[in-house]
């Protein structure tokens, strides 16, 4: 009995001594908990208000859970009186070998963040970079997938995207479209820019506002040439492209306008050839 007695009265006594830090400890957590599920919820409606990338949103929202988490609990530790100096430094050298281990993922990794956060292309949009040209199919974290017109998939480390130089080649609404046409030097100048005015105002897809340039480029060595820039839609790129080459083509042929090859003139004396 006294030996039970003495276990209560123990018991009691570190209940008395203990018992308030932990009920603090417990009411730390619990509100801490609480607190970093509302600030994760909180940057959530916020980053979905802004129309930032899903992946981006689910991403960020799960590193700040698990870093506001682990914040929380090192308080409930601390709060509790356990000694938190030494696991504090052991995770920060954790932290510094893995980040130099992994220091070609990890610029990869920031990389994608800075993609999916600034957006200076998005899936769908074609794109050239690294030497490649090809319609974005996945911006992963590490990576972007694209998608060339010959049906070959690249992926491209993201840290390379965001740091070098890339081209968004239908990121704007309209798009200019420049052709060059020769003709001889013998053809009617004037007649073959109407001509060519005349293909560009039987396309629908060619825009009447701003209106397409049609003007002598250059004095080529077998040919006039003549630069056309109409201007379209960016969807309707390839369709003014090639349909206009093909179109021009056949007016000119229609109103016998020719379409000059490189050729050389031969002059022939007694006893020798001679050419220019």
């Amino acid at each position: 009995m006294e030996n039970q007695q003495e276990y209560i009265d123990k018991a009691v006594e570190l209940a008395m001594t203990h018992g308030p830090k932990l009920l603090l400890a417990l009411l730390v957590l619990v509100i801490g908990w609480w607190l970093s599920n509302r600030v994760v919820k909180l940057m959530h409606r916020t980053l979905v208000r802004t129309n930032a990338e899903p992946t981006l949103v689910k991403f960020l929202q799960s590193i700040v859970g698990i870093i506001l988490k682990m914040v929380v609990l090192i308080i409930f530790a601390t709060t509790i009186g356990v000694e938190t100096a030494s696991l504090i430094a052991i995770m920060g050298a954790a932290g510094l070998a893995v980040g130099l281990a992994l220091q070609g993922s990890l610029a990869n990794f920031a990389g994608g963040v800075l993609i999916l956060f600034f957006k200076p292309f998005k899936a769908g949009d074609e794109i050239e970079a690294q030497g490649y040209r090809g319609v974005v199919q996945e911006i992963q974290i590490f990576n972007t997938i694209l998608l060339t017109r010959d049906n070959e998939k690249i992926v491209i480390p993201n840290g390379n995207l965001s740091n070098g130089c890339l081209k968004n080649i239908f990121a704007e609404p309209t798009r200019r479209v420049d052709m060059t046409y020769g003709i001889s030097y013998e053809d009617d100048i004037g007649k073959a820019k109407q001509v060519i005015a005349d293909v560009l105002a039987a396309d629908e897809n060619i825009l009447k506002e701003p209106a397409p340039d049609i003007f002598v480029s250059a004095h080529a060595d077998s040919s006039i040439n003549i630069l056309v820039r109409p201007w379209c839609k960016s969807e309707h790129f390839w369709d003014v492209h090639f349909g206009t080459m093909e179109n021009v083509k056949l007016a000119f042929d229609r109103e016998g306008i020719s379409i000059p090859y490189p050729q050389r003139d031969l002059h022939i004396k007694t006893g020798q050839v001679s050419s220019s």
